[in-house]
């Protein structure tokens, strides 16, 4: 017999698909969700993390790692990337989702900075802090995958479908290895809905950072990625601090409108004196599509805005504080896909004396996200400035 597409895609018909997506059919891409915790929520959930079991031996690296994140949880230093995506994944399992994370050495983090398995250095012992948040059960999963990206991605993708209260990670070891599992992005991730009407909330973390490492290593390869958005079947996001992540990772789960999200993680970042967060970052405001200029950098006077994302604003800022300029201001594009172009213009509305907008980004002309989106930029400064 014939169904219609909505129980199609409901997975009604003898249990075609799985999963219950039906509240999630009906979401609006513009809907905002709040994903901000509470101060004592923070706090509760620091002191969670960090308990070990009695006798617990730690490698001395290990335990100075958790001996900062004590300090961050106590206000005595900024948090970090570590402790901000640790935050996130309990927050997300007190209010009752799962996580499923697999990757390649995901447990201790390709540039050790995550260490959600913890090993006893004499007995061997594992443990897991985030499968201790609640009392449910272990709800979270992290999974040292092979190196076969075609076929972990895969599975990952088709578990994502599956299954809407989980959000389900997956990590390349560097963001170019996401090059083995091309297809599945290209066949499934980017198209899965439009072809087939799956529901996917997957997220990619794809380290990315041009730090001297060669072509190999250094980019995720952003452009491919943009050259593959169309009609809002996913997102594609460079955050540049902790906080920033905190709060994409809990909208991903906590959003309806449900689609795939490809993250440009950092390498370098990750203990960059200047890619910090405050605990004010993690209980008030948002995630920004696009982040401001400093607080009190001078508005009048500024003649050139200046667009990038990732990376390269540290060492924007580095350069220009440097020299003493203060007639240049620099902007972040957190958000590549869908661009932020409403928010873009609202903020160059107000730099009143500038004629010139700039994008400067770390990767070759013909690579990052240049050619995808200067269509944006180019109809935002004919809106807003003056033409030079």
């Amino acid at each position: 017999g014939q169904v219609t597409v909505r129980e199609f895609l409901q997975g009604s018909v003898n249990g075609y698909l799985h999963g219950d997506w039906r509240r999630f059919m009906d979401a609006h891409p513009a809907t905002a969700v709040a994903t901000a915790i509470g101060v004592d929520e923070l706090h509760s959930l620091g002191r969670k993390l960090l308990q070990l079991p009695d006798g617990f031996t730690l490698h001395p690296r290990v335990e100075k790692v958790l001996h900062d994140r004590r300090e961050m949880i106590d206000g005595k230093r900024p948090l970090d990337w570590g402790m901000a995506e640790h935050l996130a994944f309990a927050s997300l399992l007190r209010e009752g989702a799962s996580i499923r994370f697999s990757g390649q050495d995901s447990g201790r983090g390709t540039f050790s900075h995550r260490h959600a398995v913890l090993h006893d250095q004499e007995t061997e012992e594992r443990h897991i802090p985030l499968q201790h948040v609640t009392g449910d059960g272990p709800r979270f999963r992290i999974i040292n995958s092979m190196l076969s990206e075609l076929a972990v991605l895969a599975f990952e993708y088709g578990y994502a479908t599956s299954s809407p209260e989980t959000l389900v990670i997956w990590e390349a070891q560097f963001g170019d290895f996401a090059n083995c599992a091309q297809v599945v992005i290209d066949q499934f991730i980017s198209s899965g809905y439009l072809k087939w009407g799956r529901y996917c909330q997957l997220t990619l973390f794809l380290p990315h950072g041009f730090e001297g490492q060669g072509p190999e290593h250094s980019s995720a390869r952003p452009e491919r990625f943009l050259q593959l958005c169309a009609e809002l079947n996913m997102r594609v996001w460079n955050p540049s601090t902790p906080a920033q992540l905190f709060h994409l990772l809990r909208d991903q789960y906590k959003r309806d409108f449900r689609r795939p999200l490809i993250v440009m993680t950092p390498k370098s970042l990750l203990r960059h004196p200047g890619s910090n967060s405050q605990i004010e970052d993690f209980v008030a405001g948002g995630l920004a599509l696009i982040i401001e200029e400093r607080a009190g950098y001078p508005v009048a006077g500024v003649r050139r805005v200046v667009l990038c994302s990732g990376k390269v604003y540290f060492d924007l800022v580095k350069a220009r504080d440097a020299r003493g300029i203060a007639d240049i201001a620099i902007l972040r594009i957190e958000q590549l896909y869908p661009f932020p172009r409403r928010t873009l213009q609202s903020l160059l509305q107000t730099y009143i004396d500038a004629s010139e907008l700039v994008w400067c980004q770390e990767e070759p002309r013909n690579q990052g996200a240049w050619y995808q989106i200067q269509h944006h930029l180019r109809f935002s400064k004919r809106r807003t400035m003056a033409l030079g």
